[in-house]
């Protein structure tokens, strides 16, 4: 069974090691730890036993969330740890009683998109040459009730 929970720093040692292998490269560990430490920040992790099969984070800019990143072990992904917790992170959206969440994605990651998509999430923007001055990115919104 997977659990989903607030992500701490033991979490981070965890998987620190695994950062550039067995998740998409994309943040160093200071990011993430400076995120942790991040008060208007929100991280989860999804385990099952002890093995951490995921992770996600939100940040509060005010008027709406942006979502920061979600992110699935390689070896996971299409097990529906994703949606897992991205169905978390709207839940802690609503509950904190935002309207709006905001997220970008890269045009390439289609899976992502999808997922996104799913879930309700609109496209309302695009950002040429966002990632590594190379990948597009799309903007992509959620209205809450």
């Amino acid at each position: 069974m997977i659990n989903i929970s607030k992500m701490n720093s033991p979490d981070l040692e965890t998987i620190k090691h695994l950062l550039t292998t067995d998740f998409d490269d994309f943040w160093n560990l200071s990011i993430l730890q400076s995120e942790l430490d991040n008060s208007r920040s929100y991280y989860i992790i999804a385990k099952e036993d002890k093995e951490i099969l995921g992770f996600a984070g939100i940040i509060d800019t005010v008027d709406q969330f942006e979502i920061t990143n979600i992110v699935v072990k390689k070896t996971c992904r299409h097990k529906g740890v994703g949606t897992l917790l991205l169905n978390e992170l709207i839940e802690y959206a609503k509950k904190n009683n935002k309207n709006k969440i905001f997220l970008e994605v890269n045009e390439k990651n289609i899976p992502a998109i999808k997922l996104y998509e799913k879930n309700g999430f609109k496209k309302c923007g695009f950002r040429k040459k966002y990632y590594n001055n190379i990948d597009n990115a799309i903007l992509m919104t959620l209205h809450l009730e």
